[in-house]
């Protein structure tokens, strides 16, 4: 039977001081889940939305800095996580480098950021939470992307980090059950790049895509949600979440 609530869980979201990081964390805590919230460099967000969640509910929300990257502080940011609540019940691996690496330009700096914070780290980190995990039957979930499956000009390292990630979930679902669930989300277009794209470029994307708009992060938020509290009998799949986006390539 799935759960009504999420009261008495907890919740680790990588990456959760901004953007969709973030409408993943407020969903859960909205759903009565504690809420930890990892960071890297956004610590004003970060520090503003747990202080919005225990406004909500005291001691429902903490902090956790970590460069995701380091393996050295993947088993650390689990620890702590259950020195603050007592126990982990479920990981969303959200944290993503996203840019472009024109083929001609591709540097090892690149390389080691983009698959670092794509795919080693949800490995690592899921490694290192698996004892936790099994402990309470919890279950994760891992951020994707579309082009995972269809690949996306110049972002070629980026595109075969978020690959290996969709076989990393898959690989995980079968190793983990029947105690830890895995599955993921592969978002279509979400959030626009904070970096700037041209009007013809949103347009560009814009006709491409079914439903003839744009998500937002709530809808991810939604399906992550889903995907732990409501779906005891899936794992191993991945959803996307893109109104159509990749059935119409």
């Amino acid at each position: 039977m799935p759960l009504s609530t999420l009261q008495d869980r907890i919740a680790l979201v990588t990456g959760a001081g901004r953007r969709i990081g973030a409408a993943i964390a407020r969903r859960l805590h909205e759903a009565g889940a504690g809420v930890a919230i990892h960071y890297h460099n956004s610590t004003e967000d970060a520090r503003g939305l747990k202080d919005e969640l225990n406004r909500l509910r005291p001691n429902s929300a903490e902090i956790f800095q970590a460069n995701l990257t380091q393996f050295d502080t993947l088993v650390p940011l689990t620890e702590n996580v259950v020195q603050w609540r007592g126990q982990l019940d479920y990981l969303v691996n959200n944290a993503s480098s996203f840019y472009a690496t024109p083929l001609g330009t591709v540097t090892e700096t690149q390389w080691d950021d983009l698959i670092g914070s794509n795919l080693k780290a949800p490995l690592f980190l899921s490694q290192a939470a698996w004892p936790l995990l099994r402990r309470q039957r919890g279950a994760i979930v891992n951020l994707i992307d579309i082009h995972a499956q269809r690949p996306l000009r110049q972002y070629a390292v980026y595109g075969s980090a978020k690959a290996g990630l969709a076989m990393l979930t898959r690989a995980l679902a079968k190793e983990m059950a029947p105690d830890v669930r895995v599955n993921g989300i592969a978002p279509g277009a979400i959030l626009w790049p904070e970096d700037g794209m041209s009007d013809a470029a949103r347009d560009s994307i814009t006709a491409q895509i079914p439903l003839g708009r744009p998500g937002n992060p709530e809808d991810i938020a939604g399906c992550v949600l889903y995907l732990l509290r409501d779906a005891g009998y899936v794992t191993g799949q991945i959803i996307a979440v893109d109104g159509g986006r990749s059935i119409g390539w």
